[in-house]
């Protein structure tokens, strides 16, 4: 990101909100806005269910990959079998294709 230094003579671009800074940020380092992540963790058991939620926990999103650690290796494969109906919740909710695909992970004891 190059600053924008104003021409001589000429007014500055004027002040800006620290969301917006903040949200052109997070879009050129590949990453949601707050407040895309915000929805994402609170809608999280909604999304899965109360039982799978209790087991999973979606970590980080990047570039349109969600990556979600689960307790056992049986909740990552239910993760996995539950992906394609995920993903269009996702969508619904997040917006289509700010998660493109999902990484299942097991979270270390």
């Amino acid at each position: 990101m190059t600053p924008i230094a104003p021409l001589p003579g000429q007014p500055g671009p004027g002040p800006r909100r620290v969301a917006d800074s903040l949200d052109r940020l997070a879009m050129s380092l590949g990453v949601p806005s707050a407040g895309v992540l915000a929805t994402l963790f609170s809608a999280w058991p909604d999304l899965v269910g109360q039982t799978v939620a209790a087991h999973s926990r979606p970590r980080s999103l990047r570039d349109g990959v969600l990556v979600v650690t689960v307790d056992e290796p049986a909740w990552a494969t239910q993760l996995r079998w539950l992906e394609s109906d995920l993903l269009l919740r996702l969508g619904e909710v997040l917006g289509h294709g700010v998660v493109r695909s999902i990484d299942v992970r097991v979270r270390r004891t």
